[in-house]
């Protein structure tokens, strides 16, 4: 359509003298708006009280009240949905994140960001819209398809489609060029959360559903709109591009590409699979401290840590989270990916191993400590892998190559709640107090990450017979003429 003709990727080939660093905020537009994902518990109380409060008269006194006292003050009905039920919107979310990424990879290096990031805002969006739907009619399939299939798509597509045009923008800087925008994804609950909580007691006495109807509505326009600058400001290097004074062979070694392969043959590689069992393995670990984080904080310390003060606990663990995945990518450019993850995999099960000891010495100092860094682990591998599959693989399909990785987040997503809540029931059923109801848990996630240990032990070149012959990886060879091109990146 002539019309949507704007999206296609010849439109949005970058001009001589295009600013490069213009690129990183139109990636951030799209993450921190699909990052709101990690804020959605916030409705998760409401939500399991939908019939309670429409059961209640128009005059009744409760209605005066705000919306967290009055979700505080009512019971939850019969036939109300329970908080395990809540958490499939969310699992489900995450399951087709990583589906629509490997499904959709290889259509985004065809067709460009810009095409993939409309369509991420639409499905986005239109998952609110939808699933505002499901939760003023109280259908629950329609909560699911709405945010968590509708909506999961958009986190997929919205996810990858900034990352292989950064690693071309970025060749002499990948690691920090994901972290920019990967960085985005792990802030974006840090708006949303506040957000959602404000917009739910505006809404609140005004419209059916305590106030999560409307402030789906809401979120879903305000995210259509601002996703939307990054779908107009999103640009692609020219064929050849390379930026002003690049050394190809100061960035190529042992582990980085000077080749190209393909996705399906990317695959069918030993690397890729270690990979995705790293990122596995990764991921699950940090859920168990993200999903424990609140309660853990007070079973190891109760009277010294306050439900207060563990919630502060939680948000700079987000924090934490955020600087990770900026900090521990760009640190990466400096000391090649495979140090990075072995740094993880070597210090984390140290860290994990000193959680209950920290409890048993009652030193809040050393628990905090040994959380915030594994969460900065957490963070960093998510933005990391990237780079890591670029130094591999090249550039020319990087995108579709993470889109089917990310099944691996998927796949965490979960097994990680699933093995947290199994190993906590089976702790509570067998009457072991509450202060070491987290030590297996913890344990296991240690030895979890020494399999990545060994994982990315093993990460070699790839087999020259899995090269693609059309051509050289972007960023690594190209004519002198195109690497003295204009440009103020």
């Amino acid at each position: 359509m002539a019309l949507l003709s704007f999206l296609d990727r010849d439109r949005i080939i970058a001009k001589p003298g295009f600013n490069r660093w213009l690129v990183p905020p139109a990636a951030l537009a799209i993450h921190l708006c699909i990052g709101q994902a990690y804020a959605f518990s916030v409705f998760n109380k409401p939500l399991t009280k939908l019939v309670a409060v429409s059961q209640l008269a128009p005059t009744d006194t409760l209605r005066a009240l705000s919306q967290s006292k009055l979700v505080d003050a009512l019971s939850a009905a019969p036939t109300d949905w329970s908080i395990p039920t809540i958490g499939w919107v969310f699992s489900l979310a995450i399951v087709f994140l990583g589906l629509s990424a490997a499904t959709f990879g290889a259509w985004l290096d065809r067709v460009g960001p810009r095409k993939a990031m409309f369509a991420s805002a639409l499905c986005f969006a239109g998952g609110f819209f939808v699933g505002s739907v499901g939760v003023y009619y109280h259908q629950f399939w329609l909560l699911l398809a709405g945010y968590g299939v509708l909506g999961g798509i958009g986190l997929g597509l919205g996810y990858i489609s900034p990352v292989s045009t950064l690693i071309k923008w970025f060749p002499d800087k990948p690691g920090m060029a994901t972290g920019l925008a990967i960085m985005g994804f792990g802030g974006g609950a840090m708006i949303a959360a506040p957000l959602s909580v404000k917009l739910m007691e505006i809404f609140h006495g005004m419209h059916h559903g305590l106030g999560v109807t409307g402030t789906f509505v809401t979120l879903g326009a305000i995210y259509l709109i601002y996703m939307m600058f990054g779908v107009v400001t999103v640009r692609v290097p020219a064929p050849g591009w390379l930026p002003r004074g690049f050394n190809a062979a100061k960035h190529t070694g042992k582990l980085v590409a000077s080749y190209n392969v393909s996705v399906d043959d990317a695959w069918k590689t030993p690397q890729f699979w270690l990979l995705w069992v790293m990122l596995l393995v990764n991921v699950t670990a940090g859920i168990g401290v993200l999903s424990q984080a609140s309660p853990m904080s007070q079973d190891l310390f109760p009277g010294r840590v306050t439900a207060v003060i563990a919630g502060g606990f939680v948000g700079l663990l987000s924090i934490a989270n955020m600087a990770g995945r900026f900090g521990w990518s760009s640190f990466s450019d400096v000391i090649g990916r495979k140090a990075t993850y072995l740094a993880f995999f070597t210090l984390g099960p140290l860290l994990y191993i000193l959680i209950p000891q920290s409890g048993r010495i009652q030193s809040v100092a050393l628990f905090v400590l040994c959380c915030f860094l594994i969460l900065t682990m957490y963070g960093g591998g998510f933005a990391t892998i990237p780079a890591y599959l670029r130094d591999l693989f090249g550039t020319r399909q990087v995108g579709a190559i993470h889109g089917r990785l990310l099944t691996a987040w998927s796949t965490a997503g979960v097994l990680g709640p699933a093995l947290v809540s199994y190993l906590g029931k089976y702790q509570t059923d067998h009457g072991v107090p509450k202060a070491h109801q987290y030590d297996l848990t913890l344990y296991i996630m240690a030895a979890l990450l020494l399999v990545g240990l060994v994982c990315d032990l093993l990460v070699r070149p790839v087999d020259a017979k899995y090269h693609d012959l059309d051509g050289p990886v972007t960023g690594t060879m190209a004519t002198p003429t195109l690497t003295t091109e204009p440009t103020r990146g």
